[in-house]
């Protein structure tokens, strides 16, 4: 709690000057010769710019390693044996993990940069500036909001609320409130983003379409029922997103364009983006997008030194894809997979083999190659592609999940058309049943002899698996495949222990030593506090107290 709070002194030079970006237009940086909250908010184009920094530097630290250690890992798509990491795949984390408190702190810079604009910008804006452009630049700030807590209440829990960071500066002493409180919290947050955002109809990518729009808060509304299990407002969400035509699929609405395309650098704030963070890729660590520095599988790859290729794929998250699955190849780097847009200059790039994280697989999501492949942009550990927190094809599959209601079969026509449009896409053909919560006999190639005899099957879940596996969501849908706010797990415990996330052997492709079963309990879907933080502020540990809504 100390940790984010120090941000707030901070606040007002961040939201100023923090975010440089090539992506000019975007991220034009106000002038800083006499700046004060006083003399700040005085242009439409001031008051639009205070928002720039919400889209990146803030979700650092979430994104660079703690965010995917924990989603990634703990879900069982990745693995890894760096020592910073590598206890959040085998469930062993404790509140002294600096990656844990990294992602902790990260996520609360977030709602204290946000607060700073909701709590500063009314109060400093002249009234010549227009209502529509104020009220938008609030929304951005609630809907950003809300996804910090959203993500926080899933990982941790009963959290604090808190609308004014600086009330705390004095007295950081807070006490949590409960779940359904934050939830409340994160829906009128949500509410006001929706009716106060501007509604943009993507076309093409542009630098514009990067800020989120009217549709970007129903989307991440829909996304909140669903995990409430209000499965009513979860449909009706989805299906105004959908009707408002604001987004478009790659590949289904946009010809032409393809699953891999998504995660071009080039395809920046395209039409099926609908909310992600945006990155300089010249900004040096910290200001540019982290990930294909740490995942990449060589550093022949990025052509900047790094790829570090920290995270490797579990034998269970490469056999989760059917081989003719056009996701497969754009998600998963095994062994003789050429790449013709990496390494350009040269005819692209093959992976070899390489034992370095126990399965000779390694991520393609996210890697984008050297600075020549992306048009001249990127430095080391800075890459400039975006990093979605939402896509409109989980619109989809959210309306499906809703229509079902919790219902463990459905052949009904519209749940079946949102599931196969997603499918049809990936090359894959069209379910007559959706079917969840099933056992199936265990014919994963190559399984070791100690493997489950029957796989616990659940078509939703997997095809969400599948289309955002290393988007930092799979661990989130397991924590919910047994209701809301519960503390019993028995199915996705089910799906974890049954998860082999152990190493291979050096043949090509890799067989599995079958050793890396895991053995998950209750108590572990949700992360402790960090040591730092609790000792700052005991009473987080203390039991919540309800949040008095203003």
């Amino acid at each position: 709690m100390k940790t984010y709070i120090k941000y707030s002194f901070a606040i007002a030079v961040l939201l100023m000057s923090t975010v440089t970006s090539c992506k000019k237009e975007f991220f034009d940086r106000p002038p800083q010769s006499s700046i004060t909250l006083d003399n700040f908010y005085q242009t439409a184009d001031q008051v639009k710019s205070s928002t720039n920094v919400l889209y990146s530097a803030p979700w650092f630290g979430w994104v660079a390693k703690g965010g995917w250690a924990i989603t990634e890992m703990a879900s069982g798509n990745g693995r890894s044996y760096s020592s910073d990491v590598v206890n959040f795949g085998n469930f062993s984390v404790t509140d002294g993990n600096t990656e844990l408190a990294n992602a902790y702190n990260s996520l609360w810079i977030v709602v204290a940069q946000s607060n700073a604009i909701l709590n500063n910008l009314p109060a400093k804006v002249p009234a010549t500036i227009d209502a529509k452009v104020v009220n938008n630049a609030l929304g951005e700030a609630h809907l950003f909001r809300a996804l910090a807590y959203f993500h926080l209440v899933r990982l941790f829990g009963n959290v604090p609320i808190i609308e004014n960071t600086l009330d705390y500066v004095e007295n950081f002493q807070v006490n949590t409130n409960p779940v359904t409180d934050v939830y409340k919290f994160i829906l009128n947050d949500l509410k006001f983003a929706e009716a106060n955002l501007t509604p943009q109809i993507r076309s093409g990518n542009s630098i514009a379409q990067g800020r989120v729009s009217s549709g970007s808060a129903t989307a991440l509304m829909a996304k909140v029922y669903l995990t409430m299990q209000d499965y009513n407002n979860a449909r009706i969400s989805a299906q105004k997103v959908i009707s408002s035509g604001e987004f478009k699929l790659y590949g289904s609405d946009i010809q032409g364009k393809e699953f891999k395309d998504l995660f071009l650098t080039a395809n920046n704030n395209n039409e099926e983006s609908v909310i992600a963070l945006q990155w300089s890729g010249a900004g040096g660590y910290g200001r540019g997008n982290p990930l294909q520095a740490s995942w990449a599988a060589s550093t022949v790859i990025t052509g900047t030194g790094d790829g570090y290729g920290v995270l490797g794929v579990t034998f269970d998250a490469l056999y989760s894809f059917q081989q003719d699955d056009k996701r497969f190849k754009p998600t998963i780097m095994v062994v003789g997979s050429n790449y013709p847009e990496l390494n350009q200059a040269t005819g692209g790039y093959t992976q070899l083999a390489n034992q370095g994280q126990g399965t000779s697989t390694f991520v393609k999501k996210y890697v984008v190659g050297t600075p020549a492949d992306n048009g001249g942009v990127g430095s080391a550990q800075s890459s400039a592609n975006n990093v979605y927190m939402m896509r409109y094809s989980e619109v989809y599959l959210i309306l499906a999940e809703a229509i079902m209601a919790g219902a463990r079969t459905s052949t009904d026509a519209q749940a079946l058309a949102a599931i196969n449009k997603i499918r049809n896409r990936a090359g894959l053909g069209n379910l007559t049943e959706i079917r969840r919560g099933y056992f199936t006999p265990n014919n994963t190639p190559g399984k070791p002899t100690n493997a489950p005899a029957q796989l616990y099957r659940d078509d939703i879940l997997e095809e969400r698996r599948r289309e955002f596996m290393f988007e930092f969501d799979y661990w989130f849908d397991l924590c919910r495949l047994d209701g809301f706010n519960v503390s019993n797990h028995p199915n996705a415990i089910t799906i974890i222990n049954q998860q082999d996330r152990g190493s291979g052997d050096a043949s090509v492709p890799s067989n599995s030593y079958g050793n890396g079963y895991s053995t998950m309990t209750n108590a572990k879907f949700l992360f402790p506090f960090p040591a730092t933080e609790v000792a700052s502020n005991p009473k987080l540990l203390q039991p919540p107290v309800p949040y008095v809504f203003k």
